[in-house]
């Protein structure tokens, strides 16, 4: 599957990432700036913080209980579609997805 995620200056990052990985891992390989998860993927941070671009937001889901806490602590403003990277699963269904990354 294919994943963009836009940057704040309005460029943009593309990679092909395997189903069954995390995008926060999938960001990190492919050099995205401000993703940096910094506990791992142990949802422990919140320093994997993206927006999920509007037309994306059904097919990744809601957050969970813990993530949604976890997400009171980012350091740029939560927003809409406001999700931590390493709880979004690679599949064919998010193939195409678009991420942004706060500023």
């Amino acid at each position: 599957m294919r994943v963009t995620w836009e940057l704040p200056d309005g460029s943009t990052i593309t990679a092909d990432v395997t189903d069954g990985s995390n995008l926060m891992e999938a960001a990190v390989a492919a050099g995205v700036p401000r993703v940096l998860g910094e506990c791992g993927g142990n949802l422990a941070c919140a320093t994997c913080h993206v927006y999920v671009a509007e037309g994306w937001q059904a097919a990744t889901g809601a957050p969970g209980e813990f993530e949604d806490a976890m997400l009171d602590a980012t350091e740029a403003p939560r927003g809409p579609g406001s999700r931590l990277s390493c709880q979004i699963i690679a599949s064919a269904a998010l193939d195409g997805l678009l991420l942004r990354v706060p500023g």
